[in-house]
């Protein structure tokens, strides 16, 4: 058992595992359960999926954004093995998929769709609530709790290329940055007390392939994709609702074509030849290439203007955030916005690991990862278009109590 720490939902201190098992099983009405696990040895009954993990089970669960009524779902995925990227007869096709190497990959809960407009919109809203809350002087933001606050994106200057798919509340949100995507699991993890973060690249392809081996998870023929997922062929050229296709057999929709899905990684020239040399199976946390360049980073399982061969399982594109901005009038330019129609496609999944890092891991997972991008956010910030705020469960209630309508 390891004892990484445990993000706890009442206090926001960590808790070894160990000790987080034991408080749950020494009594189920006192403890304070994490959100998806049920503690004991017998299967939880119902029609979901459970995964069995020390102590108890994994299971998928809804949460409710707090200060809204907006909810999203979360699926568990068990720990495993499996080959990441393409054999070599379709890495002919793209360098960058291959060589294949084999990945251990921890237990997790996914999102069972991609993060809609509903969703992201109550992120986008957290711009003019941290402004009005910095004008109250309440939950001031200080050099010594900086590292913790969360930018919000500023809001946006011209709606009609962000928007120009539609803004139904269950359609994909799109055309985000990675950093502006990884600032939302920041925003969400505060707000639910909970860690919330983007997938690595091999535990969204281990998600995605639900045990599969073949080039889409429902197959080897591109004719059943059509049911499974929107491309170019049937999309007519825009997202869609999420969740109207059917799922893979983990019970996840959309993970071939609609948005494609940031992940954590940098793409870089060489494809997967230094995990390939590393002894195999490689860990997860070691198979990720933590970025070091502004771009190409990698997005995954392709877009609604993709062919069905481009939103394969180990499909990967690389983003290009000079181009992807090419129009945006700003400067500098968004650090939380793309302008151009390849992100127009571009959106985001979460994941949320068993075992949760300590806090300067967690950090690390949120923040801007090179100085460009934190110095864009500090100057877009200083010139008012955008704001950081301190986030946790009693956010909404502060602002109610202020006079802040959120």
């Amino acid at each position: 058992m390891h004892t990484n720490r445990f993000f706890c939902r009442q206090t926001g201190f960590g808790i070894t595992v160990a000790g987080w098992l034991a408080a749950v099983c020494m009594s189920a009405a006192t403890a304070d359960n994490p959100m998806g696990f049920v503690a004991g040895a017998q299967r939880p009954g119902g029609d979901g999926p459970a995964i069995e993990v020390p102590g108890g089970w994994m299971v998928a669960y809804k949460e409710t954004i707090p200060g809204t009524d907006v909810t999203f779902s979360m699926i568990p995925v068990p720990g495993g093995t499996f080959s990441q990227g393409s054999p070599a007869a379709e890495t002919d096709r793209n360098a960058h998929e291959g060589p294949q190497f084999a990945v251990k990959i921890a237990p997790f809960w996914i999102g069972k769709c991609e993060v809609t407009w509903s969703e992201y919109k109550a992120y986008m809203r957290a711009c003019d609530l941290f402004k009005a809350i910095e004008s109250a002087k309440i939950r001031t933001v200080t050099p010594d709790n900086q590292a913790d606050a969360v930018t919000a994106p500023s809001n946006l200057y011209d709606p009609t290329t962000t928007f120009s798919n539609g803004e139904d509340p269950f359609q994909p949100a799109v055309t985000m940055t990675q950093f502006a995507a990884r600032q939302y699991t920041q925003w969400l993890s505060g707000l639910l007390a909970e860690f919330y973060r983007l997938p690595t690249e091999s535990e969204w392809e281990y998600a995605c392939r639900a045990g599969t081996t073949t080039p889409w998870h429902c197959g080897s023929d591109a004719a059943q994709l059509e049911a499974f997922g929107w491309f170019a062929d049937i999309s007519d050229e825009t997202t869609h609702p999420v969740g109207q296709k059917q799922p893979n057999a983990w019970g996840l929709y959309d993970m071939h074509g609609n948005a494609a899905e940031w992940v954590l990684d940098e793409l870089v020239p060489d494809g997967y030849a230094r995990q390939a040399g590393l002894g195999q199976p490689v860990p997860d946390a070691v198979a990720a290439v933590w970025p070091t360049h502004l771009s190409p980073r990698v997005v995954r399982g392709g877009s609604y203007y993709d062919e069905a061969s481009e939103c394969r399982s180990a499909s990967r594109r690389g983003s290009e955030d000079v181009a992807w901005k090419e129009i945006d009038p700003n400067l500098p330019k968004s650090p939380w916005w793309y302008t151009e129609e390849p992100a127009l496609g571009v959106g985001m999944r979460v994941v949320r690991p068993l075992v949760v890092p300590e806090v300067a891991e967690r950090r690390r997972w949120w923040q801007a990862d090179i100085e460009s991008i934190q110095a864009d956010t500090n100057d877009r910030i200083m010139q008012g278009r955008g704001a950081r705020g301190l986030v946790d469960p009693k956010l909404p209630a502060d602002a109610k109590a202020a006079g802040i309508e959120n």
